[in-house]
């Protein structure tokens, strides 16, 4: 699906053209120049991907917008019910409400659903706004409401397709972990190893030895293969050979598919499972079986 401007930063979404101030009038205000617009007829953007604002930074812009105004105008979009939603600068539109500002300089733009989710991302990206499970969300929005595959998600925010799925992996984790996650007491570093534990429990146990020893990734990483060595082995049957001809079969599919392949046999019935890790997992999926 092709975009205009977007992928190369937020100098290319917004333009290259100058921005300048214009004196606030009554009538409708021309798209795509900077005019004063009453903050009564702007509303926030729902889908954000920032949850968490911080009130004391909060109070700080504040009080600079009281002594020096506002100096970089916020950017918006027309809204269905006459109001403008907030594409960029939400932070900038709560402190000027704070400080009792009845107008903020903002730029209108005609942007679509799509397009306000994207750039909100990437604005957030770029002044690293955002902790890791809110930059996940972020990502999950853009996959599940708009049908974006991680390689696009991947060029438009100028990181790599691993990247992205890794930062989406975080959203398994239980929820305890994605607020320490949240809460910054733990990194993306520190989600990967403990991501790297399959059991729930020993999950929770290493996260929270590596807040209350204060361990760094390394030693998160080293702790995490103590714990999966001392896992307790899986009981197994003596494999007769139906069970041999089945993982044949599963090893070799799972080889030609480039993924993970399960089977589950009994002489009456059965059942296959394919792993996929997002879309465009699932569309190379497809593709083997030529399904479009």
């Amino acid at each position: 699906m092709p975009k205009k401007g977007l992928g190369k930063g937020l100098g290319s979404l917004f333009g290259e053209e100058d921005i300048r101030d214009v004196a606030s009038t009554p009538e409708p205000p021309e798209s795509g120049n900077v005019t004063n617009v009453r903050l009564s007829l702007i509303e926030p953007n729902e889908k954000q991907p920032r949850r968490i604002f911080d009130e004391e930074k909060i109070a700080m812009l504040t009080a600079s917008i009281k002594e020096h105004g506002i100096i970089q105008p916020i950017i918006i979009t027309p809204s269905k019910n006459g109001m403008y939603k907030i594409v960029a600068g939400e932070r900038r539109w709560r402190a000027a409400k704070k400080a009792n500002i009845k107008e903020i300089p903002a730029l209108i733009r005609p942007y679509n659903d799509e397009q306000v989710a994207e750039i909100a991302l990437i604005e957030n990206l770029q002044r690293e706004n955002l902790n890791p499970i809110e930059e996940a969300i972020g990502y999950n929005l853009l996959m599940e409401e708009f049908n974006l595959t991680q390689e696009i998600i991947a060029k438009h925010v100028g990181k790599s397709r691993s990247a992205v799925a890794n930062s989406l992996r975080l959203l398994s984790l239980d929820n305890s972990i994605q607020k320490m996650l949240t809460d910054g007491l733990l990194t993306s570093g520190h989600a990967r190893a403990v991501l790297s534990l399959e059991n729930a429990d020993m999950r929770k146990a290493l996260a929270k030895r590596i807040v209350e020893d204060n361990l760094n990734v390394r030693q998160a990483e080293a702790l995490a293969k103590q714990l999966q060595r001392k896992a307790p082995p899986k009981k197994t049957r003596e494999k007769t050979a139906s069970d041999i001809e089945i993982e044949k079969i599963q090893n070799n599919l799972s080889s030609a598919m480039g993924t993970k392949v399960k089977i589950n046999h009994t002489p009456k019935k059965g059942k296959i499972e394919i792993e996929y890790y997002g879309n465009d997992d699932l569309e190379r999926i497809l593709s083997f079986f030529k399904i479009k």
